[in-house]
C-alpha cells in the first residue's frame, strides 16, 4: 500500500457525486460504508469526511439519482441506506464518460513537448 498522504486532496463536488454513485453500484450502503468503500478502493487516497459526504448524499437524493431507506447496520444500529436509482446509473455513465474525456485531455496537455 502506498504511503498515506498527510492531507487527502480536496474532491470537487461533481467528482464526489460521481464517486458516490460509483460506490453504490455495489449495492445499498449507509454513509459510513460509502466513505469506507471509497477509501478502500483508492488505497486510502480518497478520504471523504462526513461534512462533505452527507450534503452530497442529500443532493443526489434530491436529484433522484439515489434513494434511501432506514435499516439496521452491521453493528445493530439504525442507519439510512442509500441505493442507486436507474436515473443515477444513467447519470453515472454520463459523468464517467465526461471525466474520462477530461482526464485524457489533461494528460495530453501534461505530456512533455
Amino acid at each position: 500500500m502506498p504511503p498515506r498522504s498527510p492531507a487527502a486532496p480536496d474532491i470537487l463536488q461533481g467528482t464526489l457525486d460521481m464517486l458516490v454513485l460509483s460506490a453504490l453500484q455495489a449495492g445499498a450502503m449507509h454513509g459510513w460504508g460509502i466513505s469506507q468503500r471509497l477509501a478502500q478502493l483508492s488505497d486510502d487516497v480518497l478520504l471523504v469526511n462526513q461534512g462533505s459526504l452527507y450534503p452530497a448524499l442529500y443532493r443526489l437524493e434530491a436529484e433522484g439519482w439515489i434513494e434511501s431507506e432506514w435499516g439496521t447496520s452491521e453493528n445493530n444500529r439504525r442507519a439510512k441506506f442509500y441505493s442507486l436509482t436507474r436515473a443515477g446509473a444513467k447519470r453515472l455513465g454520463e459523468e464517467t464518460a465526461s471525466w474520462h474525456r477530461m482526464a485524457h485531455a489533461i494528460g495530453r496537455v501534461l505530456q512533455p513537448v
